[in-house]
């Protein structure tokens, strides 16, 4: 919304005596001030509706430095965004699609002078363990912003109408605040409100949800992931932007991967491409874990990588790949079990 639009809802508020409407207003045009570091004249707006506690009463700081209000502390988790979009193995389309969103967020004052907005409601879905989070954090990171990741056991109570007050508290805060705003296991939310196994109460928190989503601010990026998409509610789909699949990794995309950490044949003593083989089948997750565990056995055992990567194999394998049973040479490859033929 442009600058122009805030300023006749804060005359049309003013007129009417809406305190909502008006606390809403001067919320967007505080994170309006705070995105372009207008910090002086966004302090001023906040302090003369009251959203700024006194020194005295503000919550404990976060891990990124920021100020959870008290209202928002237990509903919310602001985490560290340490890995950016560089740092990260994607699907090409799914990487340009992402870069596009990230410029159209830094150039958003270029948009809204002709009348546009940038993108900013994401939905991911796909398989566990394959990059969903990550992406999320890679957003915020590349955007300089808190990456909030709502706390599901304590918005969502048995009392429903709970669960929406407290949905609304939260998407309030992230009205003011220019941040992104995670919502993990979005099925838990979204559901089918046509499944005829749901109470009339949980429809009303989708309702109630959904109508959240769409008053959010463009300078607020909301992630959605999910690993049953099939379970979401059709109308939330359509409140998406973006609408990425982050799929399993194949070979080459474990390949890239490993090139990327740093785990080549000097680090390890296999080959990449020989690894990146070995190890299809899982996620990335369960790749990363892989080699943490390589990387703790070398330093506590001070033994050879080749060694201790053939080893962490063969447990890999069991776990993933071959029948159980299966025998594996030194080198952690699997033997064939075809007994040789006898004559008759």
């Amino acid at each position: 919304m442009s600058r122009a639009d805030l300023v006749v809802q804060l005359a049309e508020a003013g007129a009417q005596n809406d305190h909502v409407k008006l606390e809403r207003t001067v919320a967007a045009l505080v994170a309006e001030a705070r995105a372009k570091r207008h910090d002086t004249l966004a302090d001023r707006l906040a302090k003369a509706l009251g959203f700024v506690a006194p020194p005295s009463r503000q919550a404990p700081r976060s891990v990124n430095g920021s100020v959870l209000p008290e209202k928002v502390r237990d509903l919310l988790i602001e985490r560290p965004a340490r890995r950016g979009l560089d740092d990260l193995t994607l699907p090409a389309d799914v990487e340009t699609q992402v870069r596009d969103l990230i410029d159209e967020q830094h150039r958003a004052d270029v948009l809204r002078s002709n009348s546009l907005d940038p993108r900013h409601r994401v939905m991911l879905a796909g398989p566990p363990g394959n990059g969903k989070t990550t992406l999320a954090e890679a957003i915020a990171f590349s955007l300089g912003v808190p990456f909030l990741t709502i706390r599901y056991d304590a918005v969502i109570d048995s009392y429903l109408g709970e669960t929406a007050a407290r949905l609304r508290r939260v998407f309030d805060y992230a009205r003011a605040t220019p941040c992104v705003l995670f919502l993990d296991e979005f099925d838990a939310l979204g559901k089918e409100r046509g499944d005829v196994h749901e109470t009339g109460e949980i429809k009303r928190v989708v309702s109630s949800l959904l109508l959240q989503m769409d008053d959010l601010p463009s300078y607020t990026v909301i992630v959605c992931a999910s690993n049953h998409p099939e379970l979401l509610d059709r109308a939330v789909w359509r409140r998406f932007q973006l609408r990425l699949e982050l799929p399993m990794p194949t070979r080459a995309d474990l390949r890239r991967w490993l090139d990327q950490v740093g785990a080549d044949r000097k680090a390890l003593g296999f080959d990449p491409a020989a690894l990146a083989r070995d190890l299809e089948g899982g996620s990335f997750a369960e790749a990363e874990e892989f080699l943490l565990d390589v990387k703790r056995k070398i330093v506590l055992s001070g033994g050879a990588p080749k060694t201790i990567v053939a080893h962490q194999l063969k447990t890999w394998k069991k776990r993933f790949g071959p029948k159980a049973g299966a025998k594996f040479d030194d080198d952690g490859r699997q033997q064939s079990n075809t007994a040789a033929p006898t004559d008759a």
